[in-house]
């Protein structure tokens, strides 16, 4: 049985991304039995959050906490503003990322939960030029992000 969880802002890790841009990794789903995984993520204005690309076996649940998001779900172009919310079933191709407006930042729920920590670690080194995404090549199964398309989706 699944236990509460509470975690803290001081005992979450920042993983830093170009032009003062992060990811907060809040659970990496090992704490809650594989249930979900929580993110929040800034994005700088115009910044991709990633290409696109699927889930297999998790729904994503992005909820918008500042500024304007566009989101790219199944060929469909999508402005979402703050206070809205966004649920992509697996299978669903979609991408993100932070209109040329102004940054953007949201609270990102996968359920069920798979260990992705890493996953967005990577993400963090390939935004700040130190791998490039060839680095993902072998990792999509086991993060269950499998890519779709080109990274230029706007």
């Amino acid at each position: 049985m699944a236990k509460a969880l509470i975690v803290r802002e001081g005992d979450v890790e920042s993983v830093g991304l170009p032009g003062g841009g992060a990811f907060w990794l809040l659970e990496d789903s090992e704490r809650t039995d594989g249930l979900l995984g929580a993110n929040r993520l800034l994005l700088q204005a115009g910044a991709d959050g990633t290409r696109p690309h699927h889930h297999t076996r998790s729904t994503e649940i992005f909820y918008i906490l500042d500024g304007t998001m566009e989101f790219l779900v199944d060929g469909a172009l999508n402005r979402v503003e703050k206070g809205g919310l966004v649920v992509v079933p697996p299978g669903v191709v979609h991408a993100f990322g932070a209109t040329v407006d102004g940054p953007a930042e949201f609270f990102a729920v996968l359920t069920p939960g798979i260990a992705r920590f890493e996953y967005f670690r990577q993400l963090g080194r390939i935004a700040r030029g130190e791998a490039d995404w060839s680095s993902m090549d072998e990792l999509h199964d086991k993060f269950d992000v499998h890519f779709d398309g080109e990274p230029d989706w706007r």
